[in-house]
């Protein structure tokens, strides 16, 4: 299964925010929108970093509850791994498992489209096998 078809059943909504709004903020769109990380970007479209619950669990522990006023700049990670929608989500489980990474926005000519999480590939691989084994079964049982 590639990205695309991955993005066609779950969606291609995509919760941004802006590096210079407040962790604060921040925290309270991923708690509103039940996400574990936003794209940030100025505009919506180019990519400018990630911030995560786990960038913010961290900044946190390294430099307490001061950095909630901080900017979303002051903990995003601003090397940010994307993929294309023709990449395979075997592929894409694969890049996530060896860069520790839980989100990846999927990106055409430089601008973002989507965004994939770790929950959403752990699914379509489920999905996949379910099939495989559904089909196996039939072939099976057939006469």
């Amino acid at each position: 299964m590639q990205i695309s078809q991955l993005l066609r059943h779950k969606g291609r909504e995509i919760a941004t925010i802006d590096a210079a709004e407040s962790v604060r903020t921040a925290l309270a769109l991923l708690a509103e929108k039940g996400i574990g990380a936003l794209v940030v970007s100025s505009d919506g479209r180019r990519i400018d970093g990630i911030v995560s619950e786990r960038d913010v669990a961290r900044g946190l522990h390294a430099r307490g509850a001061g950095l909630l006023a901080e900017p979303v700049s002051s903990v995003m990670t601003a090397e940010v791994h994307t993929c294309p929608p023709e990449a395979s989500v075997h592929d894409l489980a694969r890049t996530m498992t060896d860069k520790r990474v839980r989100h990846v926005p999927v990106v055409v000519d430089g601008e973002l489209v989507g965004i994939v999480s770790i929950g959403d590939v752990v699914k379509a691989r489920l999905d996949e096998l379910e099939e495989e084994r559904r089909q196996l079964v039939d072939y099976i049982q057939t006469p």
